[in-house]
């Protein structure tokens, strides 16, 4: 199981834990979500991978200095 993380607003693909080993949800800090936050944020797909959709620096940065974006549904794509 791989994890990757992308930016929910631009798509940009953050980072990936490679799972040669098996990684937990508490290890990830999953366990400390809402149903609704994980259904918002987490995706699985066929092969076992996880999707986590977080914001990367610059798409947070525009949205620090230009709030009304987050208004807009896709505000930096």
């Amino acid at each position: 199981m791989a994890v990757n993380y992308i930016c929910k607003h631009c798509r940009t693909a953050i980072g990936t834990i490679a799972g040669g080993g098996e990684i937990t949800e508490q290890q990830l800090g999953f366990d400390f979500l809402t149903l609704e936050e994980r259904s918002d944020i987490i995706t699985y797909d066929q092969h076992g991978d996880v999707t986590v959709k977080v914001i990367c620096d610059y798409c947070r940065e525009a949205l620090e200095a230009n709030p009304e974006l987050s208004l807009i549904a896709s505000p930096l794509q």
